[in-house]
């Protein structure tokens, strides 16, 4: 006996019930599922609008508010799922050794992140700002204490990689964004002007931090002319990295930006700096397609600032991740529509096309998946997709081709997924696409995988994204045999009514015999 295989798809109906319709064709065999494109705010894993919030360690050791978990199960329910986290350290601006307390306190913040689903953008810094004029001395720390203290945080960092997406910067001048310093440029008064030596100072920053981060994780830096002065390129497009360079774990393509003056002014306050300006900005669209960017506005700039400038910046630039509390005259200028787009579109949104399955007389059977990047950027970690196949007996994973890496499905670009099945047991299997995180701590929880932007696709308890493809082998032969139900265009059509009259298996079966 040759094996007896039936191949289903979930389809979907308003008052009608649709028919099976047998396949007549010779081998192979095939059942398409086309799936529904939704519109929701999917609370995706690093991505989309963030939530500030900060913390102090002073020099008598008080300052400390602890994250609460209830407030960011809170975030979550509005859809955001990663907070920025500014760990000012005042007291050790001038101390070698930082507290093991206060160590014990920024891992106990990862942990409370973790339990509540939520990620961590992290940013270290000892000084914010008080009132304009910003005068010196400004309280920052030179670059020998920086250095150790980076060393003294990286065992924190490493431990906890899994809910920090990117660290920024940080550590330099006031809020650690790199400009009002006492010890980074020549003259504390004057703080434009860098030289050489400061160049240097602040690549050995950036560089301690990529030291001390997994190689799969990113820096970003304030300016573009950081990276480009770090790593000896020119801006404009030649200067940044390319497909061949990207996600290779080389520093250069572990160094990404934040704009914490997004729309503000022309150079957006020192954060474009090349002569002429369009430069940078050809390096930053260029770049920014491989590595992560993010950042917050700044102040209102008509029309600059307004909805249609922002959302073609925010496109342009691919950006991942926005501040939702700053600035607010400006998220508030782009009107209801312009947030629920932004918070739909920053960083990636996949949607399901479709998805077949062939079988064939040789014992196999082919799954491919058609998947469409709705989003500005791409993820900018590494994730794994893959086929998962659901069954009674337990669950197998199917390695995907085409794509297996979640941050080559580019913006604007749609991306073909295959796999092979062979030597499968008896059994029914579901199918699934699995785009879980890659980090053992959050591997297993679905608050962290992906879900693409479908109808009745997502299971929240398993983190997968099902396809309404059922695989069922039912005796245990070398060579498989097939029918399958093609969902037709007005199963497709009617697929928006899932959610009021239910789920309806198609199904169709043949038997053949040696």
């Amino acid at each position: 006996m040759k094996a007896h295989i039936s191949l289903g798809a979930l389809g979907v109906a308003g008052a009608l019930l649709l028919a099976p319709v047998p396949a007549v064709a010779a081998e192979p065999e095939t059942t398409t599922v086309t799936y529904v494109e939704n519109d929701t705010v999917i609370p995706n894993p690093q991505r989309g609008f963030y939530h500030h919030t900060e913390t102090h360690y002073r020099e008598d050791g008080t300052g400390y508010t602890p994250l609460d978990g209830a407030t960011l199960e809170s975030f979550r329910e509005e859809g955001i799922t990663q907070i920025l986290r500014v760990f000012y350290l005042e007291k050790f601006a001038d101390q070698a050794q930082l507290d093991q307390e206060f160590l014990d306190l920024v891992a106990a913040d990862y942990a409370t992140a973790r339990a509540a689903g939520v990620s961590v953008i992290t940013r270290f810094a000892y000084v914010q700002g008080g009132a304009w004029p910003y005068l010196p001395p400004y309280g920052d720390a030179p670059v020998d204490i920086v250095l150790g203290h980076i060393d003294q945080l990286g065992p924190v960092l490493r431990a906890n990689a899994d809910v920090i997406p990117v660290v920024q910067n940080g550590f330099i001048g006031l809020w650690g964004e790199g400009y009002y310093t006492d010890y980074f440029v020549a003259d504390p008064a004057n703080p434009g002007v860098v030289t050489d030596a400061d160049w240097a100072n602040r690549s050995a920053v950036t560089q301690a931090i990529l030291d001390e981060l997994p190689v799969d994780r990113s820096v970003q830096v304030r300016t573009m002319l950081s990276k480009q002065r770090m790593f000896d390129v020119p801006t404009g497009a030649e200067g940044a990295i390319d497909a061949s360079e990207a996600w290779s774990g080389s520093d250069i393509s572990r160094v990404g930006h934040h704009n914490d003056c997004l729309l503000a002014a022309p150079d957006d306050w020192g954060t474009f700096l090349s002569d002429p300006i369009e430069l940078d900005q050809q390096y930053l669209e260029a770049d920014s397609l491989y590595v992560p960017i993010g950042g917050e506005t700044c102040n209102v700039n008509p029309p600059r600032s307004e909805w249609p400038s922002a959302s073609a910046e925010m496109e342009r630039y691919h950006y991942s991740y926005l501040n939702r509390d700053y600035q607010p005259l400006v998220l508030e200028s782009w009107g209801e529509e312009g947030l629920t787009i932004t918070a739909q579109r920053l960083g990636y949104r996949f949607v399901l096309e479709s998805s077949t399955v062939t079988t064939a007389e040789d014992g196999t059977a082919t799954v491919q998946l058609t998947v469409r990047n709705e989003g500005w950027a791409s993820p900018y970690n590494p994730r794994p997709a893959t086929l998962v196949l659901e069954s009674a007996a337990g669950d197998r994973v199917v390695a995907l081709d085409g794509g297996a890496d979640v941050r080559t499905w580019l913006p604007g670009t749609t991306t073909t997924l295959t796999a092979t099945l062979a030597d499968l047991p008896v059994g029914s299997y579901e199918l699934a696409l699995a785009l879980p995180a890659p980090d053992e701590a959050t591997s297993g929880d679905p608050r962290f995988a992906i879900q693409t932007a479908n109808e009745g696709t997502w299971n929240a308890e398993t983190g997968r994204n099902e396809l309404g493809q059922t695989l069922t082998v039912t005796a245990d032969a070398p060579e498989l045999a097939a029918t399958g139900t093609e969902l037709t265009p007005l199963a497709g059509m009617l697929a928006l009514g899932a959610a009021l009259t239910g789920i309806v298996l198609l199904s169709a079966r043949r038997r053949t015999q040696a």
